[in-house]
């Protein structure tokens, strides 16, 4: 089965999350395999505050998803990995993913610019 292509809501906010090269490194350390956020913050040198950041970004963006489960000690951790998406941009399209935005003539919010 084939995944429909996202609106142009969703690609913009797509391209917005992996405009940011912290977050383009996350991604990438998250293809590796699934983290949790202790782990990820030490192998990328961010603090755990800055992560969560940019976690709670990418998720949005729906190319991650995060889980929380308990440790053998009881500890709660959450755990990150790659979302299952597929993104081939084309002009034909980024042409459909304009035609279905729902405001064609805004700019960046203040969301999509961090």
């Amino acid at each position: 089965m084939t995944a429909s292509p996202p609106t142009g809501d969703d690609l913009v906010e797509m391209l917005a999350a992996l405009s940011n090269p912290l977050r383009l490194r996350i991604v990438a350390k998250l293809a590796g395999g699934r983290d949790y956020v202790s782990r990820l913050a030490r192998e990328i040198g961010v603090s755990r505050p800055l992560l969560h950041m940019h976690l709670q970004r990418l998720e949005a963006a729906g190319l991650i998803v995060g889980s929380l489960e308990l440790s053998e000690d009881g500890k709660a951790m959450k755990y990150y990995e790659v979302a299952d998406f597929d993104l081939h941009l084309t002009a034909a399209t980024l042409a459909a993913a304009a035609e279905s935005l729902t405001d064609p003539d805004q700019g960046p919010t203040r969301k999509e610019r961090s």
